[in-house]
């Protein structure tokens, strides 16, 4: 029971050491001698070596220099300037690439997706209607009839058709890349 005693003293005793301070240390000033170059002696020429402090390659991020400024909390800072650079003028509108080949044909819609007949699977292709075009890769075979030659996605249809709700079939362009 005194050895259980003893060491629960000495484990209090020790604890506050081991696990640090409550209260922050006092604030001091570090010495500037402390950065200055390190002179060595070389062991094996037995000559004076000096190691230089490090260069700008081995500065880490935010390295601040003689010129650098600290800013308190609290206080205003103005950004510097931007530098101002020239931007080329840029072209309006967009144009598409040469295609391998054009089909045209009816279109009707189908709510499972963009569908070809003459076409593999993942064939990327531009479909042309009265009110515009829209981009789509081929993901399934269809439509059995020779007079159309895709089945779109019903609000894919609408969008380039320019025809009423109440269509099936619309005139269109297959552009295959």
């Amino acid at each position: 029971m005194a050895g259980a005693a003893l060491s629960a003293v000495l484990a209090l005793g020790a604890l506050p050491g081991l696990a640090g301070s409550r209260t922050p240390g006092p604030d001091h000033v570090v010495d500037p001698v402390a950065f200055s170059d390190l002179v060595t002696r070389a062991t094996l020429d037995r000559w004076d070596l000096t190691i230089d402090p490090l260069n700008d390659a081995h500065r880490g991020h935010g390295f601040l220099d003689g010129d650098g400024v600290l800013i308190e909390p609290g206080e205003s800072w103005a950004a510097p300037p931007r530098p101002s650079v020239a931007q080329p003028a840029g072209r309006s509108g967009w144009e598409w690439k040469e295609p391998l080949y054009e089909l045209t044909g009816y279109a009707s819609f189908y709510d499972h997706g963009t569908t070809a007949m003459r076409l593999p699977r993942g064939t990327r292709i531009v479909i042309c209607g009265a009110a515009g075009c829209i981009e789509r890769i081929v993901n399934d075979y269809g439509p059995v009839k020779e007079i159309r030659i895709v089945d779109m996605y019903r609000p894919d249809f609408f969008k380039i058709c320019g025809c009423s709700s109440w269509s099936g079939t619309s005139w269109v362009t297959v552009r295959v890349y």
